[in-house]
């Protein structure tokens, strides 16, 4: 099992949704749908001066998800190329 974390520009967070659930039936998250923070070379911290904002999606997955997961992500990060999208992967165990 895998814990998939995506930190992502919250304009594309309803394709990411649906491109999960399309392709992995069944897929349960958690959305967190407000996040503020600095990548790279901008801010998302919804201001006047930097107004966008991000969102965080957090799932865990079989093994046999986790390539449709990384696949959904290079899609959309392919579709939009401007956005900033994060997929961060670790190693989970439910206790």
């Amino acid at each position: 099992m895998y814990r998939c974390e995506i930190v992502s520009n919250k304009s594309v967070e309803d394709d990411i949704k649906e491109a999960l659930e399309q392709y992995i039936p069944g897929i349960l998250y958690t959305t967190i749908p407000l996040a503020y923070g600095r990548g790279g070379d901008d801010y998302k911290l919804g201001t006047s001066t930097w107004p966008e904002t991000n969102f965080v999606l957090v799932t865990y997955v079989e093994d046999k998800d986790l390539p449709m997961v990384k696949a959904v992500i290079k899609g959309t990060k392919e579709k939009f190329n401007r956005e900033g999208i994060k997929l961060f992967v670790v190693k989970a165990e439910e206790l």
